[in-house]
């Protein structure tokens, strides 16, 4: 069962645009020693939209040889579906401890479609899947309960932001599997979930991403302990000095949840490389911006931090 801030490195690519496994387990190696409870390798933030099979193998091998057992690695999966099923073997060939099963590829989808789709990748491979629910994979709570009886899905991410829609989701999936001792856990996958965690809490949904960790693991922890703790005054700081000023920066142009996170990582003295196309570097101005919002995250982590050592 995973726990704690979870980690989503990015993808590192040298100047010729191939993969960077050097610059890869620096910044594995770099969130492990900052401290986290699982490595999610090649998934969104990793853009795993971005990379052909052999290049998804090579970075998800990078991050299993670098973790070295001590935190669960789990791979992205999806797309189309037999580029799905062929991802998960890869995955497990590669030494991963599970999937996190991306939307497929382009189309509107049933319900029914969703389970088959979901039914299919887990009998690719051995591996435990989290199934994600965002974009064009919308699961109702029937059909998430469904997908919950199989035997290889351990959990139900969300990235819709429909709380009423996931609550009903969470009590759908918690009467399908009473009784029968499965363990079974919920994520948020929304974007900088940060902002939303108090949200998602309310309902039981204790997990999340954190984009944030791979540039400011500080910030990520910070917040991290002050909402488990109870600290109202430091998430409220945090959010309203960092997170939402991110959140109103990465809004303003279309992929910035990904280059925002590889330019942060750069500003942090990690050269991770650009993005691949269709996604686009930051613009001067913006870069500028991230280095204000990073510094006043920074500053108040590290005033917070200090107080907590006390």
């Amino acid at each position: 069962m995973l726990d704690g801030v979870l980690f989503f490195p990015v993808t590192p690519f040298t100047t010729s645009g191939h993969i960077d496994r050097d610059a890869l387990a620096e910044h594995v190696g770099r969130g492990l020693d900052a401290g986290t409870g699982g490595v999610f390798a090649a998934c969104g933030t990793g853009e795993f939209h971005a990379l052909d099979p052999d290049e998804y193998g090579e970075v998800v091998r990078t991050v299993v040889e670098t973790t070295a057992g001590r935190v669960p690695v789990f791979a992205g999966t999806g797309g189309q579906l037999p580029l799905a099923r062929r991802f998960s073997r890869v995955a497990q060939e590669a030494g991963a401890d599970g999937l996190l099963l991306l939307p497929p590829y382009l189309v509107e989808s049933p319900a029914a479609g969703l389970v088959a789709y979901t039914r299919q990748v887990t009998e690719a491979s051995d591996l435990p899947v989290i199934v994600y629910n965002r974009s064009n994979a919308r699961f109702t709570p029937e059909a998430a309960a469904e997908v919950a009886r199989l035997d290889k899905v351990t959990g139900f991410k969300d990235g819709v932001g429909d709380l009423g829609g996931l609550s009903r989701t969470v009590l759908a999936v918690r009467a399908a599997l009473a009784g029968t001792g499965k363990p079974f856990q919920f994520f948020n996958g929304m974007p900088t979930a940060e902002v939303t965690v108090p949200a998602y809490r309310g309902i039981g949904v204790e997990l999340y991403s954190s984009a944030v960790f791979c540039f400011a693991p500080e910030v990520s922890h910070a917040f991290h302990r002050a909402v488990t703790t109870g600290d109202q005054a430091t998430t409220d700081l945090l959010l309203r000095d960092f997170f939402h000023p991110l959140v109103s920066l990465r809004d303003e142009v279309p992929g910035y949840a990904v280059s925002l996170i590889k330019a942060g990582t750069a500003l942090r003295g990690h050269d991770v490389g650009g993005v691949r196309p269709p996604l686009t570097d930051p613009a001067p101005q913006h870069l500028e911006r991230l280095r204000r919002i990073l510094d006043a995250g920074l500053e108040i982590a590290g005033r917070t931090g200090e107080e907590a050592g006390r």
